[in-house]
This record gives C-alpha cells, structure tokens and sequence, in this order.
C-alpha cells in the first residue's frame, strides 16, 4: 500500500492526532464502527469510563484490522463519534497512542445525542492494504 499524507497551509492546521488528508492506493476495508464490548462477555467495558471505552474499541478496531490483514499504519480515514464533547481532549489522548501524529489518519469527530448501548464513543475507520 502506498500512502502519502496530505499537509497545506492554505487549510487550517489539524487540532489532534489526525492529517488533513491521506492519498492511498490498494484495496479498502471499511470496519464497523466498534463500541466497547468485549468479546468475551459482550458486557460494556467501562461503563463510565470513556478512557477504558476507548482503549476497548481501539483494541476491537486492531482485531478487525487484524483479521483483515491491515495494521493501524493502514488506515486512512477514521470517524469519532462521541456521546458529550467535552471527551474530546481525552479520547484525542488515548487515539494519539495508536496513531502517531505525523502519520495519522484523516478524521472526523461528532458529538451524537447517544450511542448503542449508551457507550460514551463510537469509532469506526477505513484502512488500504
């Protein structure tokens, strides 16, 4: 997979771990969007706790990505969805670890009124290999 991340000046700067666009070639894989369950249980991890929610559905999107024959470096787009803003910062946090700024993928985050299984967030992405 080829893939080259897209920086101008003439668009504002990203304000996280993101780029403002990514060129890529090879074949998609568009994952889910994954919430915190395990697969074990099936039980929420972290019912309040939207750092332990998103280290769970980083690690469900890593299982996918996986099976898919993708690593995070692969992915290209990702979108945050996230049950109240004000975890923006916090989830930036724990996202930045799996994917490094320089190389990080396009995304969108939003603020949605709720979520399944009234998680705190939602991430769903698409990687090329």
């Amino acid at each position: 997979m080829s893939k080259t991340v897209i920086q101008t000046e003439s668009a504002p700067a990203p304000v996280g771990p993101y780029n403002q666009a990514i060129v890529a070639g090879g074949q998609l894989v568009f994952v889910a969007g994954q919430i915190a369950l395990d697969p074990q249980t099936g039980e929420i991890v972290g019912p309040d706790d939207v750092v332990k929610q998103t280290r769970q559905v980083m690690a469900n999107l890593e299982a996918i990505l996986t099976a898919s024959g993708a690593t995070f470096e692969q992915v290209v787009k990702t979108t945050v969805f996230l049950a109240n803003m004000n975890d923006f910062a916090t989830v930036n946090a724990v996202y930045a670890e799996y994917f490094p700024e320089a190389s990080a993928p396009a995304r969108a985050a939003i603020e949605v009124s709720r979520l399944p299984k009234d998680v705190l967030v939602e991430i769903d992405c698409i990687a090329v290999i």
